[in-house]
């Protein structure tokens, strides 16, 4: 009986070891990282979504618009403008810090309209063949209408030729019909679907494990009430989504309107630190290096004060 007592104790003893061993690898890599903290603010930032449209243009001139990603740590920006115009102003004064891409938007042709808008194809095709862009995007689908295919296949075909981005604004519908178009077209979603809620987030993410989102306008739903003080941490659901999907994510601003320009500063704050909750390895992917890697750039601290 003592030795039935003893072999009982041991198979116990080695269960309960064998369960311990389960739990720490089914857990979470990230659960016991220690976050990067204030070293945030060493690391160099890319804003994934900039725009530089007409309003702008005297309000914040090309050069106060480097200044300001100076003096916020941003080395690079992806930015695309309403007119194309503001993009190559920025891109010609700073081509060291300006990684540019097409708007369709141009004349009457705007958000609703764009993909009906009369020689579309040609205007898109006319503007890669003359400028150095490296997305066409950031546009809007709001409402998916599949009459309009012939346009999105050649803007596919366009984008595929010069192995470029599409950089679309849209519910998750719209970018599964993309994907049906062409599954291997690279694509960033913006404001990572913005209107849709967390759970439609990782499910669009999981289901296409190329496709890229910025989380530009996210950044309150990522720190969540908890998260917007020092000693907080980030939404659950999104913070699921950061790190399933860490080597998919990029930062952004969306300055949209004068107002953002105006709220830089605060922006970047924002997301700086949301960052800051993050492993060091977790927060450089999102900061710059998942940028690095979609454009085969190089991002450092060492190219703020240049152009």
């Amino acid at each position: 009986m003592l030795r039935y007592r003893q072999e009982a104790r041991y198979c116990l003893t080695a269960l309960a070891m064998l369960a311990v061993a389960e739990m720490a690898m089914s857990a979470p890599a990230h659960a016991d990282e220690t976050p990067i903290g204030d070293a945030i603010h060493d690391l160099p930032l890319f804003d994934a979504h900039v725009h530089y449209k007409e309003p702008a243009w005297d309000a914040y001139p090309v050069k106060s618009i480097i200044e300001l990603m100076d003096k916020n740590g941003v080395a690079m920006g992806l930015v695309s403008s309403t007119p194309d115009e503001g993009t190559i102003m920025l891109w010609e004064y700073a081509p060291g810090r300006i990684v540019p891409e097409l708007r369709p938007y141009h004349g009457n042709a705007g958000s609703s309209n764009w993909a009906k808008a009369e020689g579309m194809a040609d205007y898109l095709s006319g503007r890669l063949e003359d400028y150095p862009h490296e997305g066409i995007g950031e546009f809007h689908i709001h409402s998916l209408d599949t009459s309009d295919e012939p346009l999105f296949r050649k803007v596919i075909a366009m984008a595929k030729e010069r192995d470029i981005v599409i950089h679309v604004h849209s519910g998750t519908e719209p970018v599964r019909w993309l994907y049906s178009l062409d599954p291997e077209v690279k694509m960033i979603w913006a404001h990572a679907g913005l209107g849709e809620p967390a759970s439609a987030v990782h499910a669009l993410m999981s289901e296409f494990p190329a496709l890229y989102a910025d989380t530009s306008l996210r950044e309150h739903a990522i720190l969540g009430d908890g998260g917007r003080n020092e000693g907080g941490g980030l939404d659950p659901d999104w913070e699921t989504i950061v790190f399933d999907f860490q080597d998919r994510l990029m930062i952004g601003s969306d300055t949209w309107v004068n107002g953002q320009w105006d709220r830089y500063s605060d922006i970047m704050a924002s997301n700086r630190l949301w960052l800051s909750k993050l492993p060091r390895s977790v927060a450089e992917k999102i900061a710059y290096k998942n940028a690095e890697k979609l454009f085969n750039r190089t991002i450092s601290m060492d190219q703020i004060g240049t152009r």
